[in-house]
């Protein structure tokens, strides 16, 4: 009886650590957005010393999951910025691309905008480190991005089109890209919700308590297999609506760093809390780790794990 009893802990403690394995930690989400927001100074383009910081902290936390961690250091304005991204998978294999930057807008600590996408990397890179790569096909590029807010927000200058680019120069070839935009914030009040277009709260609600698949029309197969598998996997802890629509007709579903993958006619999509749709933090002082929900965070962050799992499988 003893040893059965034994037997049977031991299988529970196992049954627990693979569910460990599979889902993105509350703790280590916010342990990461507190040690990316603070600091003597803010990581915006004018503050190379605290972008350096940050560049360091990511590129030590992917370097804890895989030996395959890189710099990608370029110049604008007589300053040297630098991507940092890390692989998992097959070296030579069609890539997906999941990428946040790590900038923020002016004077302020940035959770949501976003250190809270950042903070997502990391815990994949953590997820993806453990999980079977035995029968990957495919390699995924986890990318931190710097300058992708103004004044270089919408030019080539953005670390998102610095990398694009270089992907396309090399013709290396892209399967779909993920940007996480601004992935923490959420409000369960009736009225905290805008839209980009008024009648859309007819149709999506006027509480911010979801996360959002943007895409536009026409965003190709990848965007479409994740979005179902997202959608799929997330029908517990956070819930899910799906943003498509032309470009000419909702610009701002291209804010952030898919567009430079868009450029280049790649699949691609923006997972966000909707940022200041929802979000009255955006560019503010008042934008600090203690706004965010991690439970809901973490949710979001596991359902990109397990979706990227199924279109890999």
């Amino acid at each position: 009886m003893g040893r059965f009893l034994i037997v049977v802990l031991i299988m529970l403690i196992h049954t627990a650590l693979c569910r460990a394995d599979d889902k993105a930690s509350e703790a280590s989400l916010r342990k990461h957005v507190e040690a990316i927001t603070k600091g003597e100074s803010y990581r915006n383009y004018r503050n190379i010393k605290a972008l350096d910081r940050t560049a360091d902290y990511i590129y030590k936390v992917f370097h804890q999951q895989t030996e395959n961690v890189f710099i990608q250091a370029f110049e604008v304005d007589g300053k040297e910025y630098k991507n940092v991204y890390a692989s998992f998978g097959p070296v030579n294999a069609p890539r997906i691309i999941i990428g946040a930057h790590y900038d923020v807008c002016g004077d302020q600590m940035g959770a949501d905008d976003n250190a809270s996408g950042v903070a997502g990397l990391l815990e994949l890179a953590r997820l993806f480190a453990v999980a079977d790569q035995s029968k990957w096909e495919m390699r995924i590029d986890l990318v931190a991005y710097s300058l992708e807010e103004p004044p270089y927000f919408d030019t080539k200058n953005m670390g998102s089109s610095v990398h694009a680019t270089a992907l396309e120069t090399n013709k290396t070839p892209i399967v779909g890209m993920i940007s996480l935009e601004m992935i923490g914030y959420y409000d369960d009040e009736k009225g905290s919700q805008d839209y980009p277009i008024g009648l859309m709260s007819l149709f999506y609600g006027s509480r911010g308590d979801y996360i959002t698949v943007v895409r536009k029309t026409g965003s190709g197969k990848f965007a479409r297999l994740f979005t179902r598998e997202f959608k799929r996997k997330g029908r517990q802890n956070v819930r899910t609506k799906v943003f498509k629509a032309p470009l000419w007709l909702v610009p701002s579903i291209d804010l952030s760093d898919h567009k430079n993958y868009w450029k280049y006619k790649w699949s691609a999509l923006m997972i966000t809390d909707t940022s200041f749709y929802r979000n009255k933090n955006y560019h503010e002082d008042t934008d600090k780790p203690d706004t965010l929900d991690y439970f809901r965070m973490s949710a979001v962050v596991t359902n990109v794990f397990k979706a990227i799992q199924s279109i890999m499988s």
